[in-house]
């Protein structure tokens, strides 16, 4: 495509959010209008929509804000082989496999085909949007490292898989246009290998064969980017032979990456692998990015919300040189918006939600920079007090509630926003959390309800030792890669013969014991740990087992009366002592320092959780 079409592509696109935004209230009128026109027959808007006249009325009054819980029994009907008009007005053509889980499996999605449409109307926004603040980048490559996972069917034989995987097998990338904005390093067939190590290795190498003539850096996620960062530091040399040699590593055996990559190291290059080496087998890793890839100008990956863990390393391996860009936001329900403002800091980053994609809904959950108690799952939630778009205020908290084309009413998305802007009438938007999320690494998301249940079970083991768990917290630690869960643990040696519910003092009175001995059973406090994780999600286990892109969960015990500490330590920073309640999760660095101060001896899980796809 030349120049002067690709130009004038980016010139609609921005266009196209000038318009969306500027008639923010009457595009999203529309798009719900189309909505129930479209699926004003299903089963399930008929059971709560009684024929009155106003559609958008009835729908307002009537159809209720659920949770997955609400939308499941129609999906699950769906998959077993029941008609799409349960829900949809179109063929649902396949399940989007969410990162969240509902009784321990993922949750799934309904698709309909031209939901492939708004995606990539969407993606179709960023280069025009990258173009106003990053000259030149139709100049060189782009080396984006992107992963497929294994798919499987429902039972009447409908894809399962991940959003991105649907994306990624369609027809809308693989048929994308080949112009200089999107020049990938990595082939097609490495992508969509089904292997991740393959794909891994194949997309890594063909980066380091055009390293000088990249000048984009991403993944998808940055836990993703700093999994491939890992993987190049212990695969290095070879992939150095392989660029000296002209030869495939042998590891690789699949069809489509052999093809792919034998014909791009088709003439050996000495001279580039001795470049290669001699940058990374320096003793430090430290903006190890920047030299690689001397030409980069930005690094592209997610790295707000609990992503945001992994902007220090990050900034590490690039020596704080290269930029931090999160271009968009989006879930496997819906895609919502995208950032206007791509180079700003990763705490300033705000999406700008446009108004075609979804009809749009707000349950308010606190103002004037305040956040109040977000809405538990099984919660009711008013049909009066949710807001449309551009009802929302500035600086107010909200969760985010999507009606879609394919069969999601009033859902709540669970993600909890601030908005912080407007570009005009189309309010921005600042991630800051899932609700009810406690721990999260990658794609695992684990809740305070889902962690207490499964120390409930790994702290039964500690019973025959007459030893009693009396308090808990946890922490993401992404200090080392891949992160893992840790679990500080203040564990009490009961008095022989007492009972947990014998007087407390009693039981401290041995507590200083219980460590030592404890350390002469090293066995139980591992296998409470690999009893923790297999009682965590479907999601969880599989990062763990599968995608290995979770580590082995630690469990620190601390000394007796460390807790105690913890609470005072709150409270001199102007808690409430009488409100005060362990904190399930640690935010705090100087609640962190003042547990590992305190630790005592720490295990890890011997072996992964049980995982089966």
């Amino acid at each position: 495509m030349d120049g002067k079409k690709l130009e004038y592509r980016g010139e609609e696109a921005l266009k196209d959010i000038e318009r969306l935004t500027t008639k923010a209230d009457e595009v999203q009128k529309n798009i719900l209008k189309e909505i129930l026109t479209r699926n004003r027959e299903t089963e399930y808007l008929n059971k709560y929509m009684k024929g009155s006249k106003d559609h958008i009325l009835e729908f307002k009054r009537s159809v209720p804000i659920i949770t997955y819980m609400g939308i499941r029994p129609y999906i699950q009907r769906i998959a077993n082989g029941e008609d799409s008009s349960l829900i949809t007005g179109h063929p649902i053509t396949e399940m989007l496999c969410s990162s969240g889980t509902s009784a321990g499996e993922p949750k799934m999605m309904p698709s309909i085909a031209e939901d492939l449409n708004r995606r990539t109307f969407l993606y179709n926004l960023i280069m025009p949007i990258m173009n106003q603040f990053v000259p030149g980048l139709d100049e060189g490559k782009a080396m984006y490292l992107y992963f497929i996972k294994a798919e499987t069917s429902t039972p009447c034989g409908l894809p399962a898989r991940a959003v991105l995987t649907s994306y990624y097998k369609s027809k809308h990338f693989k048929g994308r246009a080949r112009d200089s904005f999107n020049d990938y390093t990595s082939p097609d067939q490495a992508i969509l290998c089904n292997d991740s190590n393959q794909s891994m290795y194949c997309q890594l190498l063909a980066g380091l064969i055009h390293r000088h003539q990249v000048l984009r850096l991403g993944a998808v996620f940055a836990s993703a980017f700093l999994r491939a960062i890992s993987f190049l530091e212990r695969n290095w040399s070879r992939l150095c032979n392989d660029i000296r040699t002209g030869q495939l590593d042998p590891a690789i055996t699949d069809p489509n990456c052999l093809s792919c990559m034998s014909s791009m190291l088709s003439t050996p290059n000495p001279h580039l692998a001795d470049e290669i080496e001699r940058i990374c087998s320096r003793s430090s890793w430290k903006g190890v990015l920047s030299h690689l890839w001397p030409r980069a100008k930005y690094i592209e990956a997610v790295v707000t919300g609990s992503m945001a863990q992994y902007i220090p390393s990050l900034g590490y391996y690039s020596d704080w040189k290269l930029p931090l860009v999160s271009t968009m936001y989006a879930s496997s329900e819906c895609y919502f918006g995208v950032n206007l403002k791509p180079l700003c800091d990763p705490a300033d980053v705000a999406f700008t939600l446009m108004p075609n994609m979804g009809y749009f809904e707000f349950i308010p959950l606190g103002e004037n920079g305040t956040m109040l108690m977000t809405i538990g799952e099984e919660e009711e939630v008013p049909n009066d007090k949710v807001l449309d778009l551009v009802q929302v205020r500035l600086g107010c908290y909200y969760e985010l509630v999507v009606t879609t084309f394919a069969g999601l009413y009033r859902y709540r998305i669970g993600d909890v926003l601030q908005v912080t802007g407007f570009h005009n009438r189309a309010p921005q938007f600042r991630f800051i959390c899932r609700r009810n999320v406690l721990l999260s690494i990658d794609n695992d998301k684990t809740n305070e309800d889902d962690l207490h249940k499964s120390i409930t079970v790994a702290k039964k083991l500690l019973e025959p030792y007459n030893a009693l768990l009396v308090e808990y917290t946890s922490y993401a630690d992404t200090s080392t890669f891949p992160g893992h869960y840790v679990l500080y643990w203040e564990i009490i040696q009961l008095i022989q013969g007492s009972k947990p519910d014998d007087d407390h003092d009693g039981q401290l009175a041995a507590a200083t014991h219980a460590v030592l001995l404890l350390d002469h059973h090293d066995e139980v406090l591992q296998e409470c740990c690999i009893a923790v994780e297999e009682e965590l999600d479907y999601i969880y286990r599989r990062c763990r087992a599968y995608d290995k892109c979770v580590g082995p969960l630690e469990i620190r015990v601390v000394a007796p009366g460390t807790f105690e500490k913890l609470m005072d330590l709150f409270i001199d920073q102007g808690g409430s002592i009488n409100q005060y309640k362990t904190p399930r999760c640690i935010k705090s660095q100087a609640a962190l320092k003042l547990l590992n101060s305190y630790v005592k001896a720490s295990f890890f899980s011997p072996r992964d959780p049980k995982w089966f796809p």
